[in-house]
């Protein structure tokens, strides 16, 4: 069977990260903070290659418009769960059908400057037949995916330094062209697709990653009350 090592790779990893236990949340993150969720839903490409779907957002939203993001969006009262939030999203932005995706582990909530507590979940499209992307066409202008090797790399990366609370961080930029057009990935999905990456090859990036102490209040529990 020529693609019995292929299955073995995504089976493996599949093993790997249900054992992945996230930092435990401090209950002081319970005060009324907006959450959402993302989906980092990786595949295995032709060339055998571990890869990321993303999206290129819509340029008439009235936030974050036409930049790279992962499939995603707020919490609603129905979602049972984060899992739920991010399947949810990804079928509206994308139509990818929640049964097609192997939800794996569910990292820890990153929390944004605008103090929104940001879930990533990590989902396994092993059927890439039977997904056909459908944008819709409100949110998401542009559907694409890029090798999640990349954002481990040194390549087509820079970085901006920045500071908060007197603390320096970096943003980073990826510069990657698909088969559809050029595209950027920087900020916060690049921070997400960073941790993913090193996670799933199980190292760290080839350059200095320095996030910002903001994103691990969720686990500190510095989350100010509004």
């Amino acid at each position: 069977d020529p693609n019995h090592g292929s299955d073995d790779v995504v089976e493996n990893l599949v093993q790997r990260l249900r054992l992945y236990k996230p930092t435990p949340v401090s209950d002081e993150t319970q005060f009324s903070v907006k959450r959402a969720a993302v989906l980092v839903c990786i595949f295995q490409g032709n060339n055998g290659d571990l890869r990321v779907i993303l999206t290129k957002r819509s340029s008439s939203l009235s936030s974050h418009s036409g930049e790279v993001a992962l499939p995603g969006g707020k919490q609603e009262e129905t979602d049972i769960d984060d899992i739920q939030t991010a399947l949810r999203e990804a079928k509206e932005e994308i139509g990818l059908e929640p049964s097609l995706v192997n939800v794996v582990t569910v990292l820890e909530p990153i929390v944004t400057k605008h103090r929104m507590i940001v879930v990533p979940v990590v989902g396994i499209l092993s059927d890439t037949k039977a997904f056909d992307p459908c944008p819709c066409a409100d949110e998401v202008e542009a559907i694409f995916d890029a090798p999640l090797e990349m954002f481990l790399k040194d390549e087509n990366r820079w970085a901006e330094e920045k500071e908060w609370k007197g603390e320096k961080y970096l943003l980073h930029y990826f510069d990657y062209e698909a088969e559809n057009g050029k595209y950027l990935i920087w900020a916060f999905t690049a921070g997400v697709l960073i941790r993913v990456a090193s996670l799933v090859y199980q190292r760290p990036p080839a350059f200095l990653e320095l996030r910002p102490r903001f994103w691990d209040m969720a686990i500190t529990g510095d989350i100010p009350k509004p």
